[in-house]
């Protein structure tokens, strides 16, 4: 049975191991606080994520593209990596093998300190040059319209993944080779039931790895994982330790 495994189980096994993926999605920045820009929360100025997240969108209209991703930036930029993030940093010094795989944008892993880290959905405080393809980081809030490489003087987009792209190749091959060889796999804050980060807990086991979730309530691969508890993030992750 998936809970048939404690706290003290599961901090035994990462002692033991040595190497450990995490998979992390919003219920770990929750905790810091970071709205989930879904649903009536996620509305502004009467649109929704999936009608602003586009290449069609940002075509049409990219200021307002750029000013919905202003907002979101301004929100962001009063938050701060929790004890959840924090921990994970400390589990990685600890660890000869250690990859993080988050879909978060919101840079909070990067920031308490993660060195080996997948952002497969891109990252807010990045920027990418729509003729060049540069990518840097910018943390301008606002950030001035329209933006433009230094480069190339192209326009800036957003370093996102939006509706209807394919995720870097880069990004998923590091992400499941991280899958692969891993002993442990950690999936904290997220149900992973869109693809591809629904596959990465069958392709962990199918490897021979342990994996154990962290939510704050059932998920579909709730009865498939080794141990699963329910939970903050911030609370469960330093138990790990």
């Amino acid at each position: 049975m998936p809970n048939s495994f404690t706290i003290l189980d599961v901090r035994d096994r990462i002692h033991q191991a040595r190497s450990v993926t995490v998979l992390t999605g919003a219920g770990i920045s929750a905790d810091s606080g970071v709205p989930t820009f879904r649903g009536a929360e996620g509305l502004w100025k009467n649109f929704r994520p999936e009608e602003l997240a586009s290449l069609d969108a940002f075509a049409r209209d990219p200021k307002l593209v750029w000013e919905w991703y202003n907002w979101r930036r301004e929100l962001l930029a009063t938050k701060q990596p929790n004890a959840a993030h924090e921990a994970l940093v400390q589990l990685e010094r600890q660890l000869p093998d250690f990859w993080v795989i988050t879909q978060n944008v919101d840079g909070l892993h990067a920031m308490a300190g993660t060195q080996h880290l997948s952002e497969i959905h891109g990252n807010i405080w990045k920027v990418r040059c729509t003729q060049c393809h540069n990518v840097c980081h910018n943390r301008d809030v606002p950030l001035q319209f329209p933006p433009t490489c230094i480069d190339c003087g192209g326009l800036l987009r957003p370093h996102i993944v939006w509706f209807g792209e394919s995720l870097a190749p880069e990004d998923l091959e590091c992400s499941y080779a991280a899958l692969q060889r891993c002993d442990m796999l950690l999936i904290i804050g997220t149900s992973g039931v869109v693809y591809p980060a629904a596959s990465f807990a069958p392709a962990a086991k199918d490897h021979g790895a342990f994996v154990v979730e962290l939510n704050l309530e059932a998920t579909p691969h709730s009865s498939v994982v080794d141990v699963s508890f329910q939970g903050r993030a911030k609370e469960l992750v330093p138990l790990l330790l």
